[in-house]
């Protein structure tokens, strides 16, 4: 029997970010009959089997129209394909009509969800021990984890930090910073977003410092009532300094996991980073099914490319359901015990208490209240106790939201009392 031992394998396996996910699933699963307010998964309201076959039969039709005979449909659909994708068009328009974004097709490689498009970026840009990535910090867990992959240290960026600082810092030790990871758009974990100036001063210190910045824009297209849409760093952005990554997850189909990566980028004299990464890819997933990215093309077609004017329904759920969790925060402790974002749109909410928040309480949550939520401690390096949770607004019932903050209420109420906090009249 061939035994190994974990220190026989990539340090990433026994990092936190890569055990993070795992761990939150697991509870979810363990804890079936408890509320979640942990999963940022979207909503199930709208899913409809006979949709696939309308953007399949959709996507084929367009391939007609572009000259294909029957054959060359189904071999497009049905065989392995382009390791950039089959529908860099569609996204490219998908991208001008609701983003303001435009860029030829071949700058765009369509990835295996996001994740890939976040593994390929970050083992296109490692190039040597010294390169670093920046990261706003709290991070996405997602972003830390393939950058542990691909052994890219990552440099957290307070969110009240001075960019500039952090950079001429990290170089003055000998490193290289690569980029910066945002999400400007109601970020995960933290819900918050960027006013316009924050935007535009971002992309003068990232052509000032020569670095790239990488977007992750997956909740951009859900502001709550009251909220316009800003533009993204990549509508603003004159000078390629933005890799901006996109998914299908939360505005298309889940299940398709489709996501893409624009890379616009020049390598040397005459080649686009975008192709660079299709090499990666070609040695990661060979490309991404093209029967998914056909369910995600016909999508767009049927919605005349603008995932806006798809996701109308879906935004007045995540409003309606932010708005409950926040009111109904209020409600629930009006005399200031605990704190919490409001956000302007996307799916999180960050409460603050007065004590640690970890994955024990979180398991004494599941089991004894009935309610999921996430730890904040998953989005920050180190081990210092962090006294907040992350709440999510998008894939639970406003009944359901009803019923969690009752349960969440009972949790925090027992952790105040014997800590010596003070009575709570509810």
């Amino acid at each position: 029997m061939a035994d190994l031992e974990l220190t026989d394998l990539h340090g990433s396996l026994t990092d936190r970010a890569l055990n993070s996910m795992n761990f939150l699933n697991e509870v979810s699963h363990h804890y079936p009959d408890a509320i979640s307010l942990a999963a940022g998964r979207p909503t199930e309201e709208f899913f409809a089997l006979e949709d696939l076959h309308r953007y399949l039969d959709l996507f084929a039709q367009y391939l007609r129209d572009q000259g294909y005979d029957e054959p060359a449909v189904r071999r497009t659909i049905f065989q392995y394909g382009r390791t950039k994708g089959i529908i860099q068009d569609l996204v490219a328009r998908n991208l001008a009509v609701d983003e303001d974004i435009h860029v030829d097709p071949e700058a765009i490689v369509v990835t295996v969800g996001c994740q890939e498009a976040m593994v390929l970026t970050l083992r296109a840009l490692r190039a040597g021990p010294a390169d670093v990535l920046l990261a706003i910090s709290p991070t996405y867990v997602g972003i830390t984890g393939a950058a542990r992959l691909v052994d890219l240290p990552v440099v957290p960026v307070g969110e009240d930090d001075d960019l500039v600082a952090v950079v001429k810092a990290v170089r003055a030790d000998g490193l290289r910073p690569r980029a910066c990871y945002v999400m400007p758009d109601f970020a995960n974990p933290s819900g918050l977003s960027m006013d316009l100036d924050g935007r535009r001063r971002l992309l003068e210190i990232a052509a000032a410092e020569d670095i790239l910045l990488i977007e992750d824009n997956p909740y951009g297209l859900f502001p709550a009532d009251g909220h316009d849409r800003r533009p993204t760093l990549k509508a603003l952005d004159t000078e390629r300094r933005v890799v901006y990554l996109g998914s299908f997850a939360k505005t298309g189909l889940p299940g398709a996991r489709v996501g893409y990566v624009v890379a616009d980028q020049t390598v040397g004299t005459t080649g686009l980073l975008a192709d660079e990464l299709s090499k990666l890819k070609s040695m990661l997933t060979v490309n991404t099914s093209p029967v998914a990215q056909a369910m995600i093309g016909g999508k767009l077609l049927a919605n005349d490319y603008s995932l806006v004017a798809a996701n109308r329904r879906e935004r007045e759920v995540y409003a309606a359901n932010l708005r409950a969790i926040t009111d109904g925060l209020a409600a629930r402790f009006p005399h200031g015990e605990i704190s919490w974002t409001v956000p302007a749109g996307g799916f999180f909410v960050v409460v603050t208490v007065p004590f640690p928040v970890d994955d024990v309480l979180l398991e004494k949550s599941a089991h004894e209240y009935g309610v999921l939520w996430t730890p904040m401690s998953h989005f920050y390096d180190g081990d210092a106790p962090i006294h907040a949770l992350r709440l999510s607004c998008s894939a639970v019932t406003l009944a359901q939201i009803d019923a969690a903050l009752n349960r969440l209420t009972a949790l925090i109420v027992d952790q105040l009392v014997p800590s010596g906090g003070p009575e709570l009249d509810l």
